[in-house]
């Protein structure tokens, strides 16, 4: 007797129907399709324990490998051609154990059951592929194809150091202002093996700074002055003079012209090599809260916000909207940059640590959107996953933070010998502290970092 001439009622069908959505070859079996109903139970076997491996002991790995466009690519192939296949099964058994054709209301509820769980398996399918599209788009947009960091199968790859150093520009554009000025300038100090990370803060409005040798300091001889009256020669202006004189950035394009003089000047003034830089313009960064759900902050004391003063941010923990963050790390009234520096740090600082996977997977079409309008970096694909890596080590580790402001430092005639010596020391507690974990302060006395895990909550 073969499956096609076995009759099978409403009830056996829809049994038989659904669990070969779950196991396969469940109605094979029943239709006495025996050899092919075991091989097809193999098949799932194997693929689920394949599935189940890949997510145990793989799981370290699999951040990392979310960031890489060609393993996205076989992701999305693998994807859609094991829909298929279940889609595929699923059709084959109805078709074995669908009711007879004189049975017409059992015919049309089976066919709808079949049409449903066809659903049922191919919109997951869907859904991951357009974030794994996402994903590769965002890589793409974002990080450039041809850097020069190490292979990503590499044991090392940050090349034997023992700290890498990040820029993190926050870039303000304002109406009625020309260019863009960074308002917001931090060095993260990351130790590549424990992930713990110091923040070395410069305020924007640090003067006589000293431009790296060639011709930006020939043009500079004694620190930079700006290019007229309305540019009164901050370290926030450095970034945008570059763009518009290219002839002090010799043989450097268009749009990398800043980064790459603001990332030697920084590393001038702290004695610290700048690895790579990211730049986040402050409204993208405010979609990006927003895509977020929120980010939750302790504020020590009430922020008023909004051009006009109209709104004004309790103190107490609570959780802020993107608008609101914004404000929280750009407010100065009835404060100062130097406040609003130690808020900033803060936001960063809660940022990271309640960026979490789940967040990160609810919200992602709006995270990449917002992220691909917000942010520029010189960091290449190939070290995206080291630094994926990395990153799990920041969240889990202790942050600190140091601020080159008054009283520690004069920022209309600063001491640079004692900022390379502030960041000096400031490294080696840090290394210190890790090793001997003693319990921080969390009062700043401007001359040794403090713990933004207490500062901060």
């Amino acid at each position: 007797m073969t499956g096609v001439n076995r009759r099978f009622g409403l009830g056996a069908s829809i049994a038989l129907t659904l669990a070969s959505t779950v196991l396969w070859g469940v109605a094979h079996l029943a239709a006495e399709r025996r050899k092919t109903g075991l091989a097809l139970m193999v098949a799932y076997v194997l693929l689920i324990a394949a599935v189940l491996t890949v997510f145990t002991a793989f799981s370290a790995n699999l951040l990392s490998l979310a960031v890489q466009p060609q393993w996205l690519t076989w992701l999305t192939v693998a994807l859609v051609v094991i829909a298929l296949a279940w889609t595929g099964v699923i059709i084959w058994s109805f078709i074995l154990v669908r009711p007879a054709r004189s049975d017409t209301i059992g015919r049309v509820l089976t066919t709808a059951l079949a049409v449903a769980l066809c659903a049922l398996v191919l919109a997951p399918t869907a859904y991951a592929t357009r974030l794994a599209y996402l994903s590769r788009d965002v890589v793409d947009t974002l990080f450039s194809r041809n850097g020069t960091a190490a292979p990503i199968l590499a044991e090392d790859p940050w090349n034997g150091a023992d700290r890498v150093n990040f820029l993190l520009v926050g870039a303000d554009a304002a109406p009625g202002r020309p260019g863009v000025r960074t308002d917001s300038m931090t060095v993260a100090s990351v130790d590549v093996e424990t992930g713990a990370t110091v923040l070395f803060g410069l305020p924007r409005n640090l003067q006589q700074v000293r431009l790296p040798e060639g011709p930006a300091r020939a043009r500079f001889p004694s620190g930079f002055t700006g290019a007229g009256p309305d540019t009164p020669g901050l370290l926030n202006e450095v970034f945008q003079f570059a763009e518009d004189h290219p002839e002090i950035v010799p043989g450097v394009e268009k749009g990398k012209r800043g980064p790459a003089l603001l990332k030697q000047t920084i590393s001038d003034i702290l004695g610290l090599p700048v690895n790579y830089y990211a730049m986040v313009d402050m409204k993208g960064f405010a979609e990006i809260i927003d895509a977020m759900g929120g980010v939750r902050v302790t504020i020590k004391e009430p922020i008023v916000y909004g051009k006009r003063r109209e709104g004004l941010l309790p103190a107490g923990t609570r959780k802020l909207s993107g608008e609101e963050a914004l404000w929280y790390g750009r407010s100065r009234t009835d404060s100062d940059d130097y406040v609003r520096m130690g808020r900033q740090k803060c936001l960063l600082n809660a940022v990271a640590k309640q960026a979490d996977p789940l967040t990160v997977l609810n919200s992602f079409e709006r995270l990449a959107a917002a992220t691909k309008r917000a942010i520029s970096t010189d960091l290449p694909q190939d070290l995206l996953p080291a630094v994926v890596d990395l990153s799990q080590k920041v969240k889990d580790a202790k942050m600190r933070s140091l601020s080159f402001v008054p009283p520690l430092i004069s920022t209309a005639d600063p001491d640079w010998y004692l900022i390379r010596r502030k960041v000096t020391g400031a490294l080696e507690e840090h290394s210190s502290s890790t090793r001997t974990a003693p319990t921080p302060s969390a009062t700043p006395t401007g001359t040794t970092p403090i713990n933004l895990d207490t500062t901060c909550t």
